[in-house]
């Protein structure tokens, strides 16, 4: 099924291991064949993976875009280790998470990680002590 994609302009997208930019104006075209697709702005990078849960994601985005899950295993079970210790009461939505990763389903198991991502940030945010 073919996936239609809009890009506003100067909007990036990767397509498997390559980033396209837009130029100026928006652009539509349509994708066909079965190619990982992330928009730029569902993208971690290594230097913004500063969480457990970011991590998390960076490693199995990369599984997803490199379409190479057995490689990033490793480093997966890692992460997902550092994540169940770091936010205990995610374990639910990590199993998700996990679930997805064994069934192929990387894209939906980005779209847990990314619930993970909100459900960590009051667990890891400095606590403010007043005077």
């Amino acid at each position: 099924m073919p996936l239609r994609v809009e890009l506003k302009p100067f909007e990036r997208i990767v397509i498997g291991d390559s980033v396209i930019i837009n130029s100026n104006t928006r652009a539509r075209f349509i994708v066909e064949g079965d190619v990982p697709i992330l928009r730029e702005r569902d993208t971690v990078s290594a230097e913004t993976a500063d969480t457990p849960a970011k991590r998390l994601y960076h490693c199995v985005q990369t599984m997803y875009l490199k379409n190479d899950a057995i490689r990033y295993r490793a480093s997966y079970l890692a992460c997902m280790n550092e994540l169940r210790e770091s936010v205990p009461d995610a374990a639910a939505l990590a199993e998700t998470v996990d679930r997805h990763v064994a069934a192929g389903a990387l894209y939906k198991a980005l779209k847990a990680i990314r619930m993970l991502i909100q459900c960590e940030s009051p667990a890891i945010a400095p606590v403010e002590v007043s005077p």
